[in-house]
């Protein structure tokens, strides 16, 4: 570690906080993913909207296509 830090020309301390930082941050942006895939699945069961599979992979065709379209319309 303190080669490393030699290298950066920081501290040893300043180290482990940034990487403390970084797995924080890191931790935070998965749990928000986890709870929107939560939230998403509970909307589902709720209301049974959807996309199926081609529907979503038309749309994202197109967008790859260079065409501005909006998504699809869900349904149940």
């Amino acid at each position: 570690m303190k080669r490393l830090a030699d290298a950066r020309h920081r501290s040893p301390h300043w180290l482990i906080l940034d990487a403390i930082r970084q797995y924080i941050d890191s931790e935070e942006k998965r749990e928000d993913f986890r709870q929107g895939g939560i939230k998403a699945w509970e909307e589902y069961q709720a209301t049974g909207l959807h996309l199926t599979l081609e529907e979503a992979d038309d749309w994202l065709a197109k967008l790859e296509a260079g065409q501005d379209v909006d998504p699809p319309q869900c349904h149940a």
